[in-house]
C-alpha cells in the first residue's frame, strides 16, 4: 500500500454537488489501495460542521480556510504577476508547509490533483513525487464562454482568466504523468488547445450512487396535490445554474403554463443568488437549502437542466435519472452523458423544444413512469463510479512498477 497525496480545492464532504461529488469518490476509490494524505481548503462556513466525519474516514487530512472575499482581493495579484487569478484565490502558506512536512515524512509515491489550481502544491515535488491531474473540465473554456455573457470590466477579465488559465493548464499537463478530464468531448476540447499533450490525458468519467439515489415510496411528497412540478436541483450559487434557471423562467416557463396552468417550477438547491431569489413567485419555487434533495427528484413530474453555459458530465443528470425521472437538458449536456430520448434523456436547447420535450411527460404521467425506468436502467448499467475511476489504479499501478502509465481508452 504506497502513500499517495491528495490535493482537492474544496472539502470532499458532503457528496453534495458536482465537485464534491467526484472528488469525494476520487478520495475513496483511492483509499481502497493507498494510504491518501488529504489537503483541501473549506469556503463555506457551513462544511466546518462536517470536519469530525471527514476525519474519521481520512486520518490524515489538513483542511485550510478560504474567506472568499478576502481570497477574491489577494486574488487580483494576478493582474499585476500576469498569472491566472484562480492560483492566486488558493495560494496558501499553510497548506503549502504541510504539503512539505508531508513530503518530508513520508515517502509518496504520487500526488493525484484534483482541480487545476492544486498543481501549484504538487509541482515542486516533482520529479521525485510523479503528480496525476484530474482536471475535471476545461476550465479555462468556462471563463472564456463565461465573457459573452457579462458586460465590461467582468468581460475583459474572464477572458484574460481564460487565456492565461489554459497557459497553466498546458503546463500542467506536460508535467503530469497522466492528466484526466470528464467526458471525451472535454478531453477532445483540450487537446485542440493543447496539441503538445496528445497522449498525455484521457477521459475518466463521472458515475452516480445508485443505492443511495433510489426511489422509495415511504419518503413523504414535497409538492401540493395539484401541482405539476418541474425540477432543477443544483447550487444556485453558481452561475450556469443562475443563468439556466433564470432562462427558464423568462423563456420557456410562460409557454409551459400556456399549456398546463398547474405547472410549478421548484428551484432546489443551496445558496440561492439574489437574482434566484427574485424569480420565486406564485408559480415558482425557490427552497434553497433542503435536507434531502431526493423526494424533490421522485415526485417531479419533469426534472430539466437547462444548462446554457455548462461543462462535462452534470451530475444532478444522473441523480435524476438513478431516482426513475427522466430529465430534460440541453444537447451539449445529453451528449456528455451519452444517453437516448428512449434511455430517459431527452434533448432540448430552444424554448419551444423544452416545451415539446417535456408534453409527453406532463400529459401522461405513464410515459414518465415508463421513461423513468429506462434512464435508472441506463445509469444502472453505465454510471458506475467503481467502472470510471479505475483507470486511475492502472496508471498508479504503472508508477510502482516504474513504467509510464498506458492510456485507457
Amino acid at each position: 500500500m504506497g502513500n499517495i497525496l491528495y490535493l482537492v480545492h474544496r472539502l470532499p464532504y458532503p457528496p453534495n454537488k458536482g465537485d464534491k461529488v467526484r472528488s469525494y469518490h476520487l478520495l475513496r476509490q483511492l483509499q481502497q489501495n493507498h494510504r491518501v494524505f488529504l489537503g483541501t481548503f473549506i469556503d463555506d462556513p457551513d462544511d466546518v460542521q462536517h470536519l469530525p466525519a471527514l476525519q474519521a474516514m481520512c486520518p490524515d487530512l489538513h483542511v485550510e480556510h478560504i474567506h472568499s472575499p478576502s481570497a477574491k482581493v489577494k486574488s487580483l495579484r494576478g493582474l499585476l504577476s500576469r498569472e491566472a487569478l484562480t492560483l492566486a484565490y488558493y495560494r496558501n502558506p499553510g497548506m503549502r508547509r504541510w504539503v512539505e512536512q508531508t513530503t518530508a515524512e513520508h515517502k509518496l509515491q504520487a500526488s493525484v490533483v484534483f482541480s487545476s489550481a492544486m498543481a501549484q502544491y504538487a509541482q515542486p515535488l516533482l520529479p521525485q513525487v510523479p503528480m496525476l491531474v484530474d482536471f475535471v473540465d476545461v476550465d479555462s473554456a468556462k471563463w472564456t464562454q463565461y465573457a459573452p455573457a457579462h458586460r465590461w470590466p467582468l468581460s475583459t477579465l474572464y477572458r484574460m482568466e481564460g487565456r492565461r488559465l489554459l497557459a497553466y493548464e498546458r503546463a500542467m499537463a506536460m508535467l503530469a504523468r497522466r492528466s484526466y478530464f470528464v467526458t471525451s468531448n472535454e478531453t477532445a476540447l483540450f487537446l485542440s488547445q493543447a496539441p503538445e499533450c496528445e497522449g498525455r490525458v484521457q477521459s475518466m468519467g463521472n458515475g452516480v450512487d445508485a443505492d443511495f439515489f433510489m426511489p422509495e415510496p415511504r419518503r413523504p411528497n414535497p409538492f401540493q396535490a395539484h401541482e405539476q412540478a418541474v425540477v432543477f436541483t443544483g447550487a444556485m450559487d453558481y452561475w450556469p445554474n443562475i443563468d439556466g434557471v433564470s432562462w427558464f423562467v423568462t423563456d420557456v416557463l410562460p409557454l409551459l403554463r400556456t399549456r398546463w396552468p398547474q405547472v410549478r417550477f421548484y428551484i432546489v438547491g443551496r445558496s440561492p443568488s439574489a437574482q434566484v431569489q427574485a424569480l420565486a413567485c406564485g408559480h415558482v419555487v425557490v427552497t434553497g437549502t433542503v435536507p434531502d434533495v431526493r423526494p424533490y427528484l421522485q415526485y417531479a413530474s419533469a426534472v430539466v437542466a437547462p444548462l446554457r453555459v455548462a461543462r462535462g458530465i452534470q451530475n444532478k443528470i444522473l441523480e435524476a435519472m438513478a431516482m426513475q425521472r427522466p430529465v430534460v437538458t440541453v444537447s451539449s449536456c445529453a451528449d456528455a452523458i451519452g444517453a437516448s430520448a428512449g434511455q430517459g434523456l431527452l434533448r432540448a436547447d430552444s424554448p419551444e423544444e423544452f416545451v415539446q420535450a417535456l408534453q409527453p411527460l406532463l400529459e401522461s404521467p405513464y410515459n414518465a413512469v415508463a421513461l423513468g425506468h429506462q434512464a435508472r436502467r441506463y445509469v444502472e448499467q453505465e454510471c458506475s463510479w467503481q467502472a470510471h475511476l479505475s483507470g486511475i489504479d492502472h496508471c498508479l499501478a504503472g508508477m510502482r512498477a516504474s513504467h509510464p502509465c498506458d492510456v485507457i481508452a
